[in-house]
């Protein structure tokens, strides 16, 4: 038994609508999390940086301000450059570790092939380039087999034949080809 395809019990137009609303409601839910991902942010960098108090500071403590949030800066960039390499390394372990997991499982994914028509002279075009000017005949190449033909007799005319074997000479050529 085939099964036949089933019919959708809801309509095409209650379908529409169904998708619309579903969008709108996606829409809303995203613009909610990044909001939600900024407030997180600003409460994370609240909380790790406390504003800075400039006001009523002399310019010898602005200049060591200075260099202390340099020398914080140079540490954070060193920490996020470490943790970049080792995110690349694990990926790149993740990966190895996968393609040794995909070999042993020995289910290598073949693509199916596409039947593409080609005629003989496109496909030595594409081959040998643009050295092929004239187009190949295959056919002019192929050897010939001649068949042996059994001799057959000729159809004359009986008339002319019984003329020929009249006489002696007739006579004399068919005692000839009897023997």
């Amino acid at each position: 038994m085939s099964e036949a395809p089933r019919k959708s019990k809801i309509s095409a137009s209650r379908r529409l609508n169904l998708k619309t609303k579903l969008l709108k409601m996606a829409a809303v839910m995203l613009e909610k999390e990044k909001e939600q991902k900024q407030l997180d942010r600003d409460a994370a960098l609240q909380e790790r940086v406390p504003p800075l108090q400039l006001s009523g500071l002399s310019l010898q403590d602005l200049q060591t301000l200075c260099k202390d949030l340099h020398q914080k800066i140079d540490v954070v960039d060193d920490e996020r450059y470490d943790i970049e390499a080792k995110v690349v390394k694990n990926e790149k372990e993740i990966e190895n570790l996968s393609l040794k997991i995909f070999e042993l499982k020995g289910k290598m994914k073949r693509h199916a092939l596409k039947r593409v028509k080609i005629s003989a002279d496109a496909m030595l075009g594409a081959l040998l380039g643009a050295k092929v000017k004239e187009s190949v005949d295959f056919k002019a190449n192929l050897k010939t087999v001649k068949k042996e033909e059994e001799k057959k007799e000729e159809v004359t005319d009986w008339r002319k034949n019984v003329e020929a074997m009249s006489g002696m000479e007739g006579r004399k050529k068919l005692f000839d080809a009897g023997q």
